[in-house]
Formats: C-alpha cells, structure tokens, sequence
C-alpha cells in the first residue's frame, strides 16, 4: 500500500503561530501608491538607508522623484497637520518595504552568517524576541491569537518577568513612540508575551 499519513499532532512545531512575514523590498517604479510607506533609499553596491516614509511621485522634467523624510517627520507632519521638508530622491534610488511570504524556516537563518548581493536592500526576515540581542526602540510585530499581525510598533522595554511569571516585553504603537521624542509625554504601552513578539 501506500506510506502512512504522518500524525500532525505528534509533534509540538505545528501547534504555534507561523512567524510574521519577511521585509521584501520592491522597486518603488514597481509600486503603486507610495504615500505613507515605509521605503528605503540608497545605491547599489554603496548601502541603504532605512525607516524612512514616502509620498507619492514627483515627475520635474523627464525625470521622477520620490519625496522622503525621516519617519519620526512623517509622524509629526501626520499627527500635527503640519509640512516637514522631503528630500526629493530619484525614483531608481527608492525601494519600498514590501510583505514577503511567512516561512518557518526564517528564524532558522539566523545562525549562521547570511550574505547578500549589493544590487538591491536585503531581506529582512523577522527574529524572535527570545532570540534577540536588544529590543528597546525596534520595530517590532506582534502575533495575534488568530495568526494576524500587529505592526507599526515600538518596543519600550526589554524582556522581563511580569507580575504573573511570564516572560514579556512592552511596546507602544510608533505614533506615540515618535511623539514621545517631540513633546515629552509617555506613549501608552501594552504588555506582550514574549512568544507573541518578533523584531520586524
């Protein structure tokens, strides 16, 4: 006869959340609508600068641009209804941050030493909060019970004991992070379990 089906429940990997899905950068000539999105700006084989927001193109002449400021600017411009400077930057030399397909393997990557071509921003697969170094100020997502995804997150702590013995770490939405930096006032924050938790 045929092989024997394989028991789904006779090991543990199959009963948590799949990881949250990768950063996938994408040419923003290749993109629809840019404003409000996430890119990165830079040159192959130079580097890439990151957690930037875009509007939507600009053509002066025969060429088209992309305005870009600094996230924390998009924030306060969002929040307060105010202009902020964007640097107009050629629209060859912007990629926008795209949601990848969710591997299992991703966390898996990170042990050894990944190396990437120059021609393009890496991909950024997400690591898991037990697993990193330091979390304090990174973007992070956070799993939902039914195995959707919170991004737009910051986290504010490190990971730490809460009061009922788990292992956690606090994060507040990145508007209230950013506007901390601005006007001073605390960001509400939320307490996540750390097998919840992923650096974006």
């Amino acid at each position: 006869m045929g092989d024997p089906i394989p028991d789904p429940f006779l090991s543990p990997d199959h009963w948590g959340l799949e990881p949250p899905r990768p950063i996938a950068p994408i040419p923003a000539t290749l993109s629809g609508q840019l404003r409000g999105r996430r890119v990165l700006i830079g040159l192959p084989g130079l580097g890439w600068r990151g957690d930037m927001r875009a509007d939507e193109k600009v053509v002066q002449g025969s060429r088209t641009y992309v305005p870009v400021m600094p996230e924390s600017e998009w924030y306060r411009a969002e929040s307060e209804q105010t202009e902020v400077f964007a640097a107009l930057v050629p629209v060859d030399r912007v990629w926008v941050e795209d949601l990848g397909v969710s591997s299992s393997l991703a966390s898996q990557l990170h042990a050894d030493i990944q190396l990437v071509s120059l021609d393009e921003p890496p991909r950024r697969f997400p690591i898991a909060s037990e697993q990193a170094t330091s979390l304090t100020g990174r973007r992070v997502v956070r799993l939902l019970e039914d195995g959707g995804e919170q991004r737009d997150l910051r986290a504010t702590t490190e990971l730490y004991t809460s009061d009922n013995g788990e292992i956690c770490a606090r994060v507040a939405l990145e508007l209230e992070w950013y506007r901390w930096s601005w006007n001073g006032q605390f960001p509400q924050t939320l307490e996540v379990p750390a097998n919840l938790l992923w650096l974006e």
